[in-house]
């Protein structure tokens, strides 16, 4: 081929090729700029009713695939079958998904958090019977701060699987303290009592109002419950000081907190035994006096 051929066949490659490539880029570009945009407005759009780092993740969602479709629709133009590329990302992604089932569970459950939003950084939350301060929310997995300083980091898909108690969601919380009265004290004046230092206690808010409930006639005890409301940041607070004003109105009251008691009844003598080397040892008693015993059973509420 001569030097006139190769010149030929260049121009008429660059003839041919220049515009499509030209094309290319301008489509490229195009939907790099508009993907962007387009990105970008729906951020903003979404912010307000998600949480920013979903709608950011949208958004850049929404951007790229633009980009695809402008690079897929760019091989058209050196009329290249886009139907094989189609197919062979569709079995790459079957592929990942079923390797990764775990982190993709986990992430859509990501997605539902910060969509949803059952709790936020620096909520106080209950998962698992474990409760924890929110540190982190984020796409696959959350970090939580316990009250003994240790960090927990679990997995999105078990959180949004088990029930979410958000302790400081709301900005008051209703403080209860379950106490049990002797049977023989009158029910009113107990109730007074039992008032008054719901009332006493530094805190609280005054609506919605202290209240005394009877709730049950127990074995041992008349059982009530004193119910006050507090702001949310200072609800252990105003529940150990509620805690100590109702033992303390109680004591100068002179109405008495029992405990459970149980009488254990020893009929007849102690039945003859055998020893092991064949000698026998037997210890008899007639009419054995009542013996009680009182079992104290130590009471814990859990807060």
């Amino acid at each position: 081929m001569d030097i006139n051929g190769i010149e030929q066949l260049i121009t008429d490659l660059i003839t041919s090729f220049l515009p499509k490539v030209v094309g290319v880029i301008v489509l490229l570009a195009a939907a790099w700029i508009i993907g962007g945009w387009i990105g970008r407005k729906l951020k903003k759009s979404i912010a307000s009713k998600l949480d920013e780092s979903v709608a950011g993740f949208i958004g850049s969602v929404v951007r790229y695939t633009i980009i695809v479709i402008a690079f897929l629709t760019s091989l058209t133009l050196f009329g290249i079958e886009t139907t094989s590329f189609a197919a062979i990302i569709g079995a790459a992604g079957l592929a990942i998904g079923l390797a990764m089932q775990g982190a993709l569970s986990n992430f859509a459950s990501g997605v539902m958090l910060l969509s949803l939003r059952p709790f936020k950084i620096g909520d106080v939350v209950t998962l698992n019977d474990m409760t924890a301060k929110v540190v982190d929310i984020g796409f696959f997995s959350c970090e939580f701060d316990t009250f003994d300083n240790r960090r927990v980091t679990i997995p999105n898909g078990k959180i949004i699987d088990d029930k979410i108690q958000n302790n400081t969601y709301h900005d008051q919380r209703r403080v209860d303290v379950a106490v049990g009265t002797d049977y023989p004290a009158d029910l009113t004046r107990t109730r007074e009592i039992l008032m008054n230092a719901a009332r006493s206690v530094d805190g609280i808010v005054e609506d919605p109002e202290p209240a005394v409930v009877l709730t049950e006639l127990g074995g041992s005890s008349i059982n009530w419950s004193v119910r006050v409301w507090a702001n949310t940041p200072e609800y252990w607070d105003v529940k150990q000081l509620l805690i100590h004003a109702v033992k303390m109105h109680l004591d100068e009251a002179g109405i008495g907190i029992p405990f459970p008691q149980m009488d254990v009844h020893m009929d007849g003598g102690l039945k003859r035994f055998e020893n092991g080397a064949g000698n026998s040892e037997s210890d008899s008693s007639s009419g054995t006096p009542l013996k009680r015993e009182h079992l104290s059973e130590a009471r814990h509420d859990s807060l």
